[in-house]
């Protein structure tokens, strides 16, 4: 078998969502928007997580790292397909489209395991109070924050190294808005089935054992919330799983639908708008997810808030009306 560094192509094309210059440029005022509201919405919730003081918990800790994944995989996204999206001529050189894919791989890993993570806080909370302080320490959280970005960046290393290894000799004309492993996989002119064993097995793996670890950790959350006695408390402890449960639905539904349906289902059409809902658009949808249907965050960013109103008139020598 021929290894990547033999192939003839040097650059590929991204062929996006449309060839019409009007829906190129609605898109593209679409997707502007929508990556400011991710930066935004994202810059936000780690500034505001590292200043408050009431926000210095493991759960805030983790949602931290997940709004700096989410920033970071759309901005490895988003850039090159608002670029496109106003040029006429959509390449990618061979060693950008390979580092486009290696850092993808690496923050949709990353994303996948925190919220297992985070799900696994969530169980120590309630079901064990007592001993969260102890169990969900400083240092344990951080052992858990390495560990997650160690498993992706070996998993993305795999990934990368599977896809690449492979020939392009051919068409180099990707029928999708950024470097991703199936369009990739297509384009090959060497044979791909050992290359798609391993990547389906390892990824495979990873999601099932995220989601086996989000499940049986809301099973025995579930179960302490139904021993409840007390209303209030039930509320509280649905109320803080309330949000991670929207973010796992979001993600871990449209990862499977893209790449763990039969492959005679496959369209590449469709792919490439569910592509886009988990690269651009679950980015902004987490700090907005966890803002507004979180208490302690709301109260944290009233009070950055009033602050700055109070910082302002002190500037201008002039009293709040009442």
């Amino acid at each position: 078998m021929d290894e990547g560094n033999d192939s003839v192509i040097t650059e590929f094309i991204l062929q996006g969502f449309t060839d019409n210059p009007k829906m190129q440029l609605v898109l593209f005022m679409v997707f502007l928007l929508v990556y400011a509201i991710t930066v935004l919405g994202n810059l936000g919730m780690i500034l505001l997580i590292c200043t408050q003081p009431q926000l210095h918990k493991p759960m805030y800790y983790f949602l931290g790292n997940l709004s700096f994944v989410d920033l970071c995989c759309s901005s490895n996204i988003a850039p090159k397909m608002l670029t496109d999206l106003l040029s006429e001529t959509k390449k990618i050189s061979y060693s950008a489209c390979a580092t486009q894919l290696f850092l993808f791989d690496i923050l949709a890993d990353a994303e996948c395991l925190l919220l297992a993570v985070m799900a696994y806080d969530r169980y120590v909370a309630i079901c064990n109070p007592l001993l969260y302080p102890t169990v969900m320490s400083k240092t344990t959280c951080q052992q858990l924050i390495s560990i997650a970005y160690l498993i992706s960046l070996l998993d993305s290393t795999i990934h990368a190294s599977c896809t690449f290894r492979l020939s392009f000799c051919s068409s180099n004309i990707i029928n999708h808005f950024f470097c991703d492993e199936p369009p990739l996989l297509i384009l090959s002119c060497t044979e791909t089935y050992i290359s798609e064993i391993v990547l389906f097995t390892i990824g495979g793996s990873l999601e099932a054992s995220s989601i086996g670890m989000i499940l049986v950790s809301y099973l025995y959350i579930l179960g302490t919330i139904l021993r409840m006695r007390s209303t209030e408390g039930r509320h509280r402890a649905f109320s803080t799983c309330a949000s991670h449960l929207t973010a796992v639905g979001i993600f871990h539904g449209t990862i499977l639908y893209m790449y763990f349906r039969p492959s005679s289902s496959y369209s590449m059409d469709q792919d490439k708008w569910a592509s886009m809902f988990y690269t651009v658009v679950i980015p902004m949808l987490n700090p907005l997810i966890y803002s507004l249907r979180n208490k302690e965050v709301k109260d944290a960013l009233k009070k950055v808030l009033a602050w700055d109103n109070e910082h302002i008139f002190d500037e201008l020598a002039v009293e709040p009306c009442n």
